[in-house]
C-alpha cells in the first residue's frame, strides 16, 4: 500500500458516536460534567471506536530511534553516541520510558529508524525491537536536505507499517515516544516550516545547552531553513529538507491510527512534530490524537495550538522518550472507567429530582 492509498482511506471520526457518548455521560449517576475533561477524553474515544463500551487495556509504545548530522554544529549538550547506548538503556527496560510504561501497564517497542550504529537485538524480548534503518543518521540540515524525498516516504511507510502490526495484534491504545541525540533542532525546523511562525518562537534548550549554544541553535535552524526552503504545503518536502528517520516514523504511527480507527497518544516536541507531517499529509488525523502533555520546550505549545489539542498533562517535562504520553494514558483509561463502570441514574436507584 502506498502513501496516497492510506490516506485516500483515512476517515474523520463519527460525531454521532460522539453524540451518544455524551448522551450517556448526562445520564451517570453523578452532578452534570462533575469530572470535567475526563468526560470529553471518554466521548472521544466513543467517536474514534464507534462504540459506548470502549476498551483501551491493551497499551503500547513505539519509541522511534534516529541519528542526526546537525549534531556535528553542536546543537545538543550530550554527544551523538548517546542515542545509540540510550536504546540499548530501552531494551534493557532501565529508561524513563519503561518505568512510567510499566506504571500503566504499557509495553514498550523500540525502533531503528536511523540511527548510525547496529544493535543487535536482545536475546530475550527481541519483539521489542525492530530494525527499519532507513539510513545512518540523516544529513547535515544546514548544508542541504537532510534526507531524499523517498528516504522521507519509506521512514513514514515504515513507521505506518510497524504501528499497523501492533493494531492488528490487538493493541487498543498507542503512544509515540522518540530518541536521537539533537533531535529538538529538526523538530523546532519542522514547525517553524510547517506553521510559519518565527524560529524564536520554537527553538528551546533541548537537552539543556547554554545561552550561546542556543543562540547558534536558532541560527542553525534558521539556515537549514533558507538553505532548503521547504514546502510548507508538503509534508513530504517539510520532512525530506529539515526533519529526521524518527520523525518520520513518528507520522507513519499518527497515520496508522487514524487509518485503524485507534487513538494515538502523542508525547512532547519531537512527537508533536511527527504529529504536524502527518497532519500536513493528512488533515483528518488530529481527530485521532490525544496530548499526552505540554512539554517545556519552547514551541511544543505552539505546535499544539496550532493542532488545536488540549494537552492532558502540563507537568513541566522535557525528557521525550513517550514519558508524558505514558501518564496521560493512566488518565485515558480512567476516563474510560468512569464512562463505562460508572451506573446511571437509574441503574443505581437514584432520583435525579430534588
Amino acid at each position: 500500500m502506498n502513501l496516497g492509498e492510506i490516506i485516500e482511506q483515512i476517515q474523520p471520526i463519527d460525531p454521532l458516536w460522539v453524540e451518544k457518548a455524551c448522551n450517556r455521560t448526562a445520564q451517570l449517576a453523578i452532578p452534570p460534567r462533575a469530572l470535567g475533561r475526563l468526560h470529553d477524553l471518554a466521548e472521544r474515544l466513543c467517536g474514534i471506536l464507534r462504540t459506548l463500551e470502549p476498551v483501551v487495556t491493551s497499551k503500547a509504545f513505539l519509541v522511534m530511534a534516529g541519528d542526526h548530522g546537525v549534531v556535528a554544529d553542536g546543537v545538543s549538550a550530550f554527544p551523538q553516541e548517546v542515542t545509540g547506548e540510550m536504546v540499548k538503556n530501552f531494551l534493557r527496560g532501565g529508561a524513563g520510558i519503561n518505568a512510567l510504561a510499566r506504571c500503566v501497564g504499557a509495553e514498550v517497542m523500540v525502533v531503528d529508524m536511523g540511527i548510525i550504529p547496529d544493535i543487535e537485538p536482545p536475546r530475550e524480548g527481541s519483539q521489542r525491537f525492530r530494525i527499519c534503518k532507513v539510513d545512518r543518521g540523516t544529513a547535515n540540515l544546514t548544508r542541504g536536505p537532510a534526507m531524499s524525498r523517498q528516504q522521507a516516504e519509506q521512514a513514514v511507510l515504515q513507521g505506518f507499517q510497524v504501528a499497523s502490526e501492533l493494531f492488528t495484534a490487538g493493541t487498543h491504545l498507542l503512544g509515540t515516544g522518540d530518541m536521537g541525540i539533537g533531535n529538538t533542532t529538526p523538530s523546532a525546523a519542522v514547525g517553524v516550516a510547517l506553521m510559519g511562525c518565527a524560529v524564536e518562537q520554537m527553538v528551546g534548550r533541548g537537552t539543556g545547552i547554554n545561552d550561546e549554544a542556543w543562540r547558534k541553535k536558532r541560527e542553525i535552524v534558521q539556515q537549514a531553513l533558507d538553505v532548503n526552503r521547504p514546502d510548507s504545503k508538503d509534508g513530504l518536502d517539510v520532512l525530506a529538507k529539515v526533519g529526521g528517520f524518527e520523525i518520520g516514523g513518528i507520522a507513519g504511527c499518527v497515520l496508522a491510527g487514524a487509518y485503524y480507527r485507534r487513538p494515538i497518544v502523542i508525547d512532547g516536541f519531537i512527537s508533536t512534530a511527527g504529529a504536524l507531517v502527518a497532519q500536513a499529509l493528512c488533515p483528518r488525523v488530529v481527530d485521532y490524537l490525544f496530548a499526552g502533555h505540554c512539554s517545556q520546550e519552547a514551541g511544543h505549545r505552539k505546535m499544539l495550538e496550532y493542532l488545536k489539542l488540549e494537552p492532558i498533562l502540563d507537568l513541566r517535562m522535557r525528557l521525550g522518550e513517550g514519558t508524558g504520553a505514558a501518564l496521560a494514558m493512566g488518565i485515558i483509561e480512567g476516563a474510560v472507567r468512569v464512562f463505562t463502570e460508572v451506573l446511571t441514574f437509574e441503574e443505581a436507584g437514584v432520583s435525579k429530582n430534588q
